[in-house]
């Protein structure tokens, strides 16, 4: 009796020996190399994956990766989100938005100038960074639950760095040609022909560099203006510096270290092995269908072999390079290009898709045992993270309704803290800070409640029993308010410093703004 492992490897010797070997001239390569003639014209790759888990060494110096261009899918996905983002990013600073006159007229900007940040119709002032912290606080809730979901897929499609190298590669691509031409490129010695396409990759990825540098610092200051006053040199410095700095990180993140920010760099592939478990969908070769691999012969049928035919096409167009068949790895960022890649080859040998796929832990024992495919989206770690972002979300949604579009600020002067007047009469001085956050000007009546028989008086007003208080669009006055307690009602306060409110009322639309503070006497 023959045991099925060892009838296994007699068949792979057989189909191995029964395989002819051709000698063929490859047009990316100088020398000759010998190629299997396989089933359906698939050649296997010459291909190794540089961060194989099983051969991972304490420390190596880096073997370039260079990535084949996939089609599929999931290609087809990234291509839509490059460019979305790509288009947000460059030409959101041109977005025109009417506040009004005298107000920055920019969709988004981080007016440092100023001290706000304006994001369409919301205006959000220093003290109101709370708001910033809520969307912040949001945004890792949301990327967390993701990743429980879905794994990287933040890493896969939307990062920063996967969408700029993403871009570079496409370029380095039009300018050297594909995976094999590039390898052949990189082996020939420095020509006309090889510095012209070196040359213009390293220029086009400075271009875009410098336009992503470019776009930042535009974020910050009118777009129009500044991208004037830049090309005529009478920008502020922070705007060159900054530029200069985003420039080259881009160059040499983008361009040059590529999948090594990712490996070394970035904290994210560390921390996100926190947020899987084995209900988490994440970019799987499904053994129990593929093992044991070999290559194919035209003649041999399915039986007691796998449907991977080790071509090697997943490792290929991996832009990390690693090779997916060893299992879950940290250079993984699950962009799902190996997807795409095995189901064109599965297509060409009649196998059905889904050799390698997104699937879960959980799922793949199930299915090794003969069972269906099993998802479980909504679980305790997805419920909870849903929980805390609802909550969060709660309170950054209240913030936002309640926020107001008047403030006021009163100050007691501390030296004196009163003036006995010689009449017998106690008076304290404020100064008084109304914030008008409207894009149209405002007048505002300001009173005293809770003091009886005091009087205010506003400096420069003194004559007005109830001051009219003009506060610009988008602006912040400040005024000087003196209240005076006559001798016949001091008697009447109950110590030395008693509680009472300043209140700022909208002339036009009724709106009320109280703040406290203390009249103090002797």
């Amino acid at each position: 009796m023959i045991s099925g492992a060892a009838r296994t490897a007699h068949n792979e010797r057989g189909v191995r020996s029964e395989m002819t070997t051709i000698e063929v001239k490859n047009p990316f390569l100088d020398d000759k190399k010998t190629v299997a003639a396989e089933a359906h014209g698939i050649e296997k790759i010459d291909v190794e994956a540089v961060n194989r888990k099983a051969e991972r060494p304490q420390y190596a110096s880096r073997k370039k990766v260079y990535p084949k261009r996939g089609h599929g899918f999931f290609r087809n996905v990234k291509w839509l989100v490059m460019a979305g983002t790509l288009a947000v990013y460059y030409l959101l600073p041109w977005l025109r938005w009417n506040r009004g006159p005298g107000l920055p007229d920019q969709a988004v900007m981080l007016d440092i100038d100023n001290g706000r940040i304006f994001f369409f119709d919301l205006a959000i002032w220093p003290q109101e960074l709370y708001l910033v912290t809520g969307f912040l606080v949001l945004s890792a809730l949301s990327l967390f639950l993701f990743t429980a979901i879905a794994g990287r897929v933040w890493c896969g499609y939307l990062c920063w760095q996967t969408v700029w190298t993403d871009l570079m590669v496409a370029v380095e691509r039009f300018w050297q040609g594909d995976r094999n031409a590039r390898i052949r490129l990189d082996k020939e010695s420095w020509t006309a022909n090889k510095l012209f396409r070196k040359g213009m990759t390293h220029l086009s990825w400075i271009a875009i560099a410098a336009a992503t540098g470019g776009a930042f610092i535009l974020y910050f200051r009118d777009a129009p203006t500044l991208a004037h006053e830049f090309v005529t040199g009478h920008a502020p410095l922070p705007s060159y510096v900054f530029f200069a700095l985003l420039t080259g990180f881009t160059y040499l993140l983008g361009g040059i270290a590529r999948e090594q920010v990712c490996i070394y760099m970035c904290p994210w592939p560390r921390i996100q092995g926190a947020m899987i478990d084995a209900d988490s969908l994440l970019v799987t070769y499904r053994d129990f269908r593929g093992e044991p691999r070999g290559p194919l012969r035209k003649s041999q049928g399915w039986e007691g072999r796998g449907d991977c035919i080790d071509c090697n096409a997943c490792v290929a167009v991996c832009p990390m390079g690693i090779d997916i068949r060893d299992g879950g790895q940290l250079e993984c960022i699950q962009c799902a290009l190996c997807i795409d890649a095995c189901n064109e080859i599965m297509d060409k040998v009649g196998r059905p898709h889904g050799l390698i796929a997104y699937d879960t832990h959980r799922s793949i024992q199930s299915e090794k045992k003969g069972g269906g495919l099993k998802l479980n989206i909504i679980r305790p770690r997805t419920m909870l993270y849903a929980a805390v972002i609802s909550f969060v979300g709660a309170i950054v949604g209240y913030a936002l309704l309640s926020k107001t579009t008047l403030e006021m600020n009163v100050i007691a002067e501390r030296n004196p803290l009163y003036v006995q007047l010689s009449d017998g009469g106690v008076r304290n001085t404020f100064t008084v800070k109304i914030l008008n956050k409207r894009y149209e000007t405002h007048n505002f009546k300001l009173s005293i409640d809770g003091l009886p028989g005091a009087k205010m008086t506003v400096l420069g007003q003194e004559s007005e029993e109830t001051p009219l208080i003009s506060v610009v669009p988008d602006d912040l006055r400040e005024i000087r308010a003196y209240v005076t307690v006559p001798k016949s009602e001091l008697g009447k306060l109950p110590g030395e410093k008693t509680e009472f409110h300043f209140v700022a009322t909208d002339a036009a639309g009724g709106q009320k703004t109280t703040r406290g503070t203390n009249f103090r006497k002797p």
